[in-house]
């Protein structure tokens, strides 16, 4: 992909040692340092799948500041999804049968210390633009909430289970040795919708927008002190105005 310039940002693939610890250096700030670890400046967050994907990096284009990151890994079809980060808490095997090109999004951040929502924008120009050149049919991954505590989220779970379960063709099901099941009820009344939505990540809240789905159950993960549902979009099955948004943004 060419490089992709909106306003004061930059969107490009990383392309060195040197762009890969970068991107490494600002999940551990957004990922590791916000549960309060020492940084002496130099600790990476980093893992063995970061060999086999690759990294988009967004910066100011004229400091060079390196604003937003996400890695991503992409499939031929859904017989390789055993290899994505995503399998190793999800049992996928129901989407071996899908059969188009696959996109894993993960590690997706943004600098803690900057708010513009430029940053949101170009990020999602740039993987629209990775979608369109690559003809890519589903986008997936796994979407943190902060914390570990399935109360915290009791909200923003039930609206999941009542609203944007995954189709029963492409269900996943349970995997890892400690999760949530949505099917537990943790509200005595009703969700608050507006509210539910304002306690998604942010990134959630933009794939459910695109007509995304989850998994039924939340695992757990107490290395980043989260937890994290399993997200698909099927590209198909983006509404056709916000498809083209998507693509006027990326043009």
């Amino acid at each position: 992909m060419q490089p992709l310039r909106k306003g004061r940002y930059l969107a490009r693939l990383a392309g060195t040692s040197d762009d890969l610890r970068a991107a490494q250096r600002l999940r551990w700030l957004c990922f590791v340092a916000r549960n309060g670890a020492a940084d002496d400046g130099a600790q990476l967050e980093a893992d063995a799948l970061d060999a086999r994907c690759h990294h988009m990096l967004v910066e100011d284009a004229a400091t060079g500041q390196l604003a937003c990151c996400f890695r991503f890994l992409p499939l031929a079809d859904g017989r390789g999804i055993a290899r994505s980060y995503s399998a190793q808490f999800y049992d996928l095997s129901a989407l071996e049968s899908f059969d188009g090109p696959m996109l894993e999004i993960g590690r997706f951040c943004v600098h803690p210390a900057l708010r513009d929502p430029d940053i949101i924008r170009i990020a999602w120009a740039a993987l629209t633009r990775l979608v369109e050149d690559t003809g890519v049919q589903m986008l997936f991954g796994c979407s943190s909430f902060i914390g570990t505590e399935p109360a915290a989220h009791a909200e923003a779970f039930a609206v999941l289970r009542a609203r944007h379960l995954a189709p029963r063709r492409w269900w996943p099901r349970i995997k890892a040795p400690h999760v949530f099941r949505f099917a537990r009820a943790l509200l005595p009344g009703q969700p608050d919708p507006k509210r539910a939505m304002a306690a998604m990540p942010p990134l959630l809240r933009s794939y459910l927008a695109l007509g995304g789905w989850v998994s039924d159950h939340a695992v757990v993960d107490p290395l980043m002190r989260t937890m994290h549902v399993f997200t698909g979009v099927e590209i198909r099955a983006i509404p056709p105005a916000r498809r083209r948004l998507l693509q006027a943004a990326a043009s």
